[in-house]
């Protein structure tokens, strides 16, 4: 990285949904900036307090990523919610019921 490099700014979006309502914010980033920080500075957690960074899962364009990865121009970073039921479960017991 130059040095003028951590001064550039450009656009990430962070995302954010709930059966009733999803929110996408735009912010500007600049580069070594991590996904958690992207995250923090868009200000989703004070309008979804219930999002707990530490134990959600955050990928990007619906590939999980590390928090500590940095972000990169055009990002859209989601924060997933934890899954009600397992996948593999579900489909286990839709399979065995009678037709």
């Amino acid at each position: 990285m130059k040095p003028n490099d951590r001064h550039e700014e450009f656009a990430v979006e962070v995302a954010y949904a709930l059966p009733e309502r999803q929110l996408i914010l735009s912010l500007q980033a600049h580069a070594g900036m991590r996904l958690d920080e992207a995250v923090r500075r868009s200000g989703i957690l004070e309008r979804f307090p219930e999002i707990d960074l530490e134990r959600s899962r955050i990928g990007v364009f619906g590939k999980l990523r590390r928090p500590d990865e940095q972000v990169r121009p055009g990002d859209r970073i989601e924060i997933y919610r934890p899954l009600i039921a397992d996948p593999k479960e579900s489909r286990r017991r839709r399979a065995a019921r009678p037709r």
